[in-house]
């Protein structure tokens, strides 16, 4: 019996392996040919509609670098909620809690974090803010967990067959805490409530910070300052989320 088991394991560790090097030799091929526009039809997300919320990094021009990758790869149709200083926390500018209030029916939303939150320094939070653990407590709506519970509450209340993604916020290299994942005050903590609160509700969620693949030793190619990324970095980082939104 336990020789089964170990064998099924293997099996299964087999098949993971394969379909992870299928998908990385798609994604080699894809970036090394240039064939931007083949379409990815055989995903579940293709020609669906999109809704994007989210702060200056989800809506500035260069962003369109990697949004026309999901328009030409998965055949979506994008509507840009974004808004320039926007966070979480409804303290910060016209909060993502605001953007999605202002959304209508769409087949997928993205929930695009900023750095907002961080480089304003606004309360993180705890995961159970504003939600069933608190009563769905209003005076947490200012931490940046409390927004995100805010905005996939409502975006359920809006569309209840809802499919919703979480993008992480990216590294900055404004300050050490933007960019290393081990700074004990850096924006780590905001990365790891977003995963945390994506994990309560069983929401796929892209981390950015660790797999964007930016670091001190080229964000001068793929950064305009030390926040926003130019076409180049949006570019490498449309790769990651095409793969991410068609196989999320």
């Amino acid at each position: 019996m336990q020789k089964q088991q170990n064998s099924d394991i293997v099996t299964k560790g087999r098949i993971s392996y394969l379909l992870l090097f299928l998908l990385l030799l798609a994604t080699s091929v894809y970036s090394q040919s240039g064939v931007e526009s083949l379409p990815l039809k055989g995903s579940l997300n293709y020609g669906k509609s999109v809704a994007v919320f989210g702060g200056s990094v989800s809506v500035i021009p260069a962003s369109d670098t990697a949004k026309r990758m999901w328009k030409e790869r998965l055949g979506m149709t994008i509507t840009n909620y974004g808004v320039g200083g926007a966070g979480f926390s409804s303290l910060q500018g016209k909060s993502l809690q605001q953007q999605v209030d202002g959304a209508g029916v769409f087949d997928i939303y993205i929930l695009w974090a900023s750095t907002n939150d961080y480089t304003n320094h606004r309360e993180v939070g705890n995961y159970t803010d504003y939600t069933e653990f608190d009563g769905y407590d209003k005076g947490k709506l200012t931490t940046q967990a409390g927004g995100i519970n805010y905005c996939l509450k409502k975006i359920y209340e809006i569309n209840p067959r809802a499919v919703i993604y979480f993008f992480t916020s990216s590294k900055a290299f404004n300050d050490r805490g933007g960019y290393d994942p081990f700074f004990a005050q850096g924006m780590n903590r905001y990365v790891d409530m977003q995963k945390k609160i994506c994990e309560l509700h069983g929401i796929p969620v892209l981390d950015q910070f660790t797999l964007g693949g930016y670091n001190i030793y080229n964000k001068h190619l793929y950064y305009n300052d030390p926040i926003h990324m130019n076409a180049a970095g949006y570019k490498k980082l449309g790769e990651l989320q095409v793969a991410f939104l068609a196989f999320p």
